[in-house]
């Protein structure tokens, strides 16, 4: 009897755990950036290093378990974008915008990424899952005659990624990220054409 009275407490005290590292990681990557060590994780969540660790074995584990809710966010505008626009040159253009967002989500994540997509890593999956995304929307514009025939989903979120990196360097220009879309733009698209069929 006192075992199974006590699981659920177990239970309890295990999930409050994860729920306050998983906050406890989303604050403090947001002000300081993915450099965050996990034992100050650790220590600013009130847990010990082996509780820590046996919620999320690694920084990409705890990072994976953050980006899972962002990516949330990122379908659902994806599911607007799609929503709102019938070009599908427009609709690719705004997904690359979005994909933009998410990887900047905090300062310093399209390291791990870029590195998620060389070896696998807790945030592979996720990365698989974007680009799949990626290469359906950008297909559609190619069908249309929109986007070159050379270009790959993947292509498209390695582009992205580059302009997130270089958009939070501290060399960058305010419209560094701008400019860097625009070339992106101009290397997907069909020539002569534009999102909204302007020439």
């Amino acid at each position: 009897m006192l075992q199974s009275s006590t699981a659920p407490v177990s239970r309890r005290d295990a999930q409050h755990n994860r729920v306050r590292i998983l906050d406890v990681a989303s604050q403090a990557f947001s002000s300081d950036g993915v450099d965050v060590s996990m034992d100050a994780i650790a220590k600013l969540a009130g847990v010990g290093p082996g509780t820590l660790y046996r919620h999320f074995p690694s920084k990409d584990a705890l990072l994976a378990a953050l980006l899972a809710l962002h990516y949330e966010r990122l379908d659902r505008r994806r599911v607007e974008i799609e929503a709102e626009e019938g070009d599908t040159g427009r609709t690719l253009e705004l997904w690359i915008e979005a994909l933009g967002d998410w990887m900047q989500a905090y300062d310093g994540l399209p390291e791990p990424l870029k590195a998620a997509c060389r070896v696998d890593s807790p945030l592979t999956p996720t990365c698989r899952d974007v680009i799949k995304t990626t290469e359906r929307i950008l297909k559609a514009a190619q069908d249309e005659g929109l986007a070159r025939r050379t270009m790959t989903g993947r292509d498209i979120f390695l582009g992205a990624l580059a302009i997130a990196w270089a958009g939070g360097t501290t060399a960058a220009a305010e419209s560094t990220s701008n400019v860097l879309r625009d070339v992106l733009r101009d290397g997907w698209m069909e020539p002569k054409t534009s999102p909204g069929g302007r020439h």
